[in-house]
């Protein structure tokens, strides 16, 4: 809109490469900004996870999510290779026999990880697996919406939104 410039200013590059105060917003910063500098994509890389994956705050737990939207910002910051290879194995290995993804081991398939493998997937130049559009395609209910679960129905609009970008095979940030 109008006048961004103190919304901006909120997105201010760390001499160590971070964005606000996690390494989530790290991911959400790029993303918003549509690049990245040289030392955010070193801060990125240096928290990737041995086994692949990135976590929301640093020193955390990977998970799925975070590990999506992290593919998402290498592709904006143009990174290639090993990183990106490594958080797609780490990524595929939360697809559940239903199709759907979740969040952390255990916790079961929910629409809005699924969305986010998909699009993680999609930034990473690979093809997202069918199962995971039909585990979307079971979620959606009469109105339109999409359950975040099969056992829940929570946040409906926040969980559709998603699911939609996903189903339309965009990463974020969405471009027309």
């Amino acid at each position: 809109g109008a006048g961004p410039d103190a919304l901006l200013a909120r997105l201010a590059v760390k001499p160590t490469g971070q964005i606000g105060p996690t390494l989530n917003s790290t991911f959400w910063g790029v993303l918003a900004l549509g690049r990245a500098a040289p030392a955010t994509v070193r801060f990125l890389l240096a928290h990737q996870a041995v086994g692949g994956g990135f976590p929301w705050g640093i020193g955390g737990q990977p998970d799925s999510n975070d590990t999506a939207a992290a593919l998402e910002a290498l592709k904006v910051a143009g990174v290639h290779g090993a990183p990106v290879t490594k958080a797609v194995s780490f990524l595929l290995r939360f697809e559940n026999h239903d199709g759907g993804f979740e969040l952390t081991r255990g916790r079961g398939s929910d629409a809005q990880s699924t969305a986010w493998a998909i699009q993680g997937l999609v930034a990473a130049g690979r093809t997202p697996p069918r199962a995971a559009f039909a585990y979307l395609a079971r979620m959606r209910r009469p109105d339109g919406s999409y359950r975040y679960s099969a056992k829940y129905v929570t946040t409906p609009v926040w969980v559709t939104s998603q699911v939609l970008a996903a189903l339309a095979r965009k990463p974020f940030p969405l471009r027309s």
